[in-house]
């Protein structure tokens, strides 16, 4: 198993950036895809980013692309979501998933570990 802690969330104003980390602890990361979720009030939850066990290569939901970055560090078990451009519309409660899928995936299905989420809030 693995154990996965999300921090870095806060409140921000519109345009700002916030570094969102997901650390891991028990089993090593590079065993398992990495994604990143949330969660508004009212919503279902849906995808925002993801990258593969080597960090070659990475997805992103339309509504982030651009502004959003995911990377990994394996070395140090921890998987990053750097947030550019931020808008109120990107509010709400985000969360690492790590699975043990070879391919990049959008669905929560897909991913058997989460983190307890981060909360980010972005006033306009």
């Amino acid at each position: 198993q693995v154990q996965l802690v999300e921090s870095g969330g806060g409140l921000v104003q519109a345009g700002d950036s916030l570094r969102l980390s997901c650390a891991a602890s028990g089993r090593t990361l590079s065993r398992y895809a990495v994604g990143w979720f949330r969660q508004a009030p009212g919503k279902e939850r849906e995808f925002v980013a993801a990258v593969t066990r080597s960090g070659g290569s990475t997805i992103y939901a339309d509504s982030v692309k651009g502004r959003f970055a995911i990377s990994r560090d394996n070395a140090k078990n921890t998987v990053s979501l750097q947030m550019n451009s931020l808008k109120p519309e990107d509010t709400a409660v985000y969360y690492c998933a790590a699975g043990s899928v070879l391919r990049l995936t959008t669905a929560t299905t897909d991913y058997d570990y989460w983190g307890q989420g981060t909360q980010v809030t972005v006033s306009s």
